[in-house]
């Protein structure tokens, strides 16, 4: 992260100048030398450290010499856990949670909060959910409060603007959240997310103090992250809306963990879209994905999706039929120009490393 920051840069100039003494002559703010003194370390507290990305995050966060403790904070402990994290059982669902999570981030000394206790599929636990993101939420900020910890990051997804065909090409960050009702409908997998964004802007406008970056990404995609999508592209058969071939955009599992490390090292409050560079036809998506597209006609597609969610064999409700049909492409032109993000892997590229893994997994040749 060093030549991200442009630590690497000063150092080689300053070495230039000094006949290569420049690294001992360097000064921090205060003027005095920075050689000798032991870099800043920081404890960052992890929730949803099971999950793909928490456990990713936090095996990167275990080889960054700034971080001194990790915290991690799930009903079960991430299997990336060594010697600098501290793991911590705690239920987001039960009427505790709150009490515990300010116990817990006090008594650390947390001083940045990453918030990744989400679903990140579709899930029939309804119920479940909505106490897990919206009332979690709510409880992991309270208590984030009380502990005053000084940087809240939470993870969002562009899927939240909602594929209308009202949309432009490119979602802004400024663009309304509108796929929490859709055809009239609610959407419990939608609007939990949102009323999770709700409830960060709510301290945000109350924590003058803290630092609050949310991180929208687009769907993840990439040779191990297991979601709805990769599931539904693993099909051989992949059903689509006949008649329509939206444009859509992906962001690699690598690029996804790059950009939370990146939102913990530097200091950019607010809300950014985390996209890969690119877009693709969804057709497109299939032939590169090795697989073969199923059309079906719109009217019926809804009674079928219903059917088969009910049945627990579709990937998603059928409220998801309508990102088969319209646009629902971000803009991460704020996040290249303020978090300084710069995606790693394009779509395309993205689709190709997941293909290629998915071919190895078809011939039984990779598990997962």
């Amino acid at each position: 992260m060093a030549s991200a920051s442009g630590e690497v840069g000063s150092a080689a100039d300053g070495g230039k100048q000094d006949g290569g003494l420049g690294l001992a002559r360097q000064r921090g703010a205060s003027g005095r030398p920075l050689v000798g003194r032991r870099p800043e370390t920081k404890v960052v507290a992890v929730t949803g450290a099971s999950s793909f990305l928490g456990a990713n995050l936090i095996g990167l966060l275990e080889e960054d010499a700034r971080v001194a403790r990790i915290v991690a904070i799930d009903v079960k402990p991430p299997g990336t856990a060594q010697q600098k994290t501290r793991y911590y059982e705690v239920d987001f669902t039960a009427v505790s949670a709150e009490a515990r999570l300010s116990e817990i981030l006090a008594a650390e000394r947390v001083g940045t909060l990453v918030h990744l206790a989400f679903t990140s599929s579709p899930t029939h636990a309804v119920a479940f959910a909505h106490e897990l993101e919206s009332v979690g939420t709510r409880h992991v900020l309270v208590a984030a409060r009380h502990a005053e910890v000084r940087k809240v990051v939470m993870w969002s997804q562009t899927l939240l603007y909602g594929a209308h065909p009202s949309n432009p090409n490119f979602i802004t960050e400024q663009h309304p959240l509108r796929a929490g009702s859709i055809d009239g409908a609610n959407e419990p997998w939608f609007s939990d997310k949102i009323e999770a964004e709700a409830e960060v802007a709510r301290f945000a406008d109350t924590s003058p103090h803290a630092i609050v970056t949310v991180l929208r990404t687009a769907p993840i995609l990439g040779p191990t992250v297991n979601n709805f999508l990769t599931r539904y592209l693993s099909r051989r058969v992949v059903p689509v809306a006949m008649g329509f071939d939206p444009l859509v955009q992906f962001l690699h599992e690598v690029d996804a963990i790059a950009a939370f490390k990146l939102a913990i090292d530097r200091d950019h409050p607010g809300i950014y879209n985390i996209v890969g560079d690119g877009v693709l036809p969804l057709s497109t998506v299939i032939k590169l994905a090795g697989r073969l597209a199923m059309p079906i006609p719109h009217p019926i597609a809804r009674r079928v999706g219903a059917a088969l969610w009910l049945a627990q064999i579709a990937e998603a409700p059928p409220s998801f039929i309508r990102y088969l049909r319209f646009l629902c492409v971000a803009d991460g032109t704020k996040a290249r120009e303020r978090l300084g993000f710069r995606p790693a892997y394009t779509t395309r590229e993205a689709v190709l490393d997941f293909t290629n893994a998915q071919r190895l997994r078809d011939l039984k040749l990779l598990r997962g």
